[in-house]
């Protein structure tokens, strides 16, 4: 494990609101904002209360994230020129096939870094670059708590942001497909919300799921009406298993539409990219002093050992990850048998960092900062606590701030 030293904290102390102003954040977080699953079980998914950086942590952060998506976007590119090392990176072949034969066209890439304050200082745990989740959450959280803590301001809107992009690059008041899965309401959430966005900016928005598409050299149809632009919530490595008659592999990228996050970023969103760093000859110094020691699961004696942690090559939302120490529920149980007998190139074994508990309104926990990015210009951030890492599905999330330039000052406990 990572010793800990000492390191002045990124936030500001909060304090619970009144009572009655939680209440009424939590309905306008669920009705303004789109959540519609504020809770999981009997467990509240939406804080009590903000996390505020201070102004220094936030300008660090912001230039860490955007060293580290100039150096990813120079990574995707090398490996479209590397085809042959797909397949280390767990790029299932029909996808491999799939991504061969895309041409170029027009696109967008709206990423988001998952960064944990450590003993260490900022570590980067993964870059969500397919999908990104948390649109919703980034925008409306900060923006209604901002009404409630003088002398902070909102980080920005990565919804709003890809739906200007968007308006720059079709014609006004064409129709962007929101492709998703649609057994799925946290997913329809989010589709709902990046509609939301587009109509501000003149844009019809209109939630599908691949199979209501059609398409064909010209372009692409929906209901038989042309649509301008495609925005994929569909994770790449599902593609795969849609029917044959989705023409799927246009999703990856089309000559004449459109495409929010084309398939080349599913090579960057690979678990398994570090172990390609030095034979792509591309300089990623930020990658390398943040992100932790990532190996072949074959090439660690991780079994027993808490300093290492597992995770799936394509895992989502802390799907997954295992801790050594924390192997509780049959399911983790069944994750270490997989990686001992399987490890392939279905799983890595990342070196574990120590993160910082932050004292919230609601009690200790460790924050995962999701900073987005938008063609690589910093768009806003997604926070997620738990109340003992790694962060998961269970995660509750809250509004993140900073301290404007007259300074935050929390009301007492």
């Amino acid at each position: 494990m990572i010793a800990p030293v000492l390191a002045e904290l990124p936030w500001r102390a909060c304090s619970p609101p009144p009572p009655a102003v939680a209440t009424q954040l939590r309905r306008q977080a669920i009705f303004a904002c789109r959540k519609w699953d504020p809770q999981v079980g009997d467990v509240a998914t939406i804080s009590s209360g903000a996390l505020v950086l201070t102004a220094e942590a936030w300008h660090e952060l912001s230039d860490l994230t955007t060293a580290v998506a100039a150096e990813t976007r120079a990574l995707e590119a090398a490996l479209l020129r590397r085809p042959e090392l797909w397949r280390e990176l767990g790029v299932p072949r029909a996808l491999r096939r799939a991504l061969a034969t895309v041409l170029p066209g027009p696109a967008v890439r709206s990423w988001r870094f998952d960064w944990h304050f450590t003993t260490a200082g900022w570590r980067l745990s993964e870059v969500n670059a397919d999908v990104p989740g948390g649109y919703n959450e980034a925008g409306g959280l900060g923006l209604l708590w901002q009404n409630h803590l003088p002398g902070t301001r909102t980080l920005g809107d990565p919804a709003a942001r890809l739906a200007r992009a968007l308006a720059v690059q079709v014609p006004a008041g064409a129709r962007v497909a929101l492709v998703h899965a649609t057994a799925y309401s946290d997913d329809r959430q989010v589709m709902e919300g990046l509609a939301a966005a587009l109509a501000e900016v003149g844009l019809h928005g209109l939630p599908c799921a691949p199979d209501h598409l059609t398409w064909d050299a010209a372009g692409c149809q929906l209901a038989g009406e042309a649509v301008a632009a495609c925005l994929r919530f569909t994770p790449g490595e599902w593609l795969p298993g849609l029917p044959r008659e989705c023409a799927w592999r246009h999703l990856l990228g089309h000559a004449r539409v459109l495409v929010g996050n084309p398939g080349s970023c599913l090579l960057v969103q690979s678990k398994r990219l570090p172990l390609l760093w030095d034979r792509l000859g591309v300089p990623c110094p930020t990658w390398r002093a943040h992100l932790p020691e990532t190996r072949a699961v074959q090439a660690v004696a991780w079994r027993g050992d808490p300093d290492w942690i597992l995770k799936p090559t394509w895992g989502r939302v802390g799907e997954g990850v295992v801790m050594q120490d924390r192997v509780l529920a049959a399911q983790d149980r069944r994750h270490v048998r997989w990686a001992h007998w399987w490890p392939g190139r279905a799983w890595v074994a990342q070196r574990r960092f120590v993160s910082v508990p932050w004292d919230g309104p609601d009690g200790p926990c460790h924050p995962c900062l999701g900073v987005y990015t938008l063609d690589g210009a910093v768009t806003g951030v997604f926070g997620r606590t738990v109340a003992r890492p790694p962060i998961n599905g269970q995660a509750v999330e809250l509004g993140v701030l900073a301290e404007d330039a007259g300074g935050y000052q929390a009301r007492g406990r």
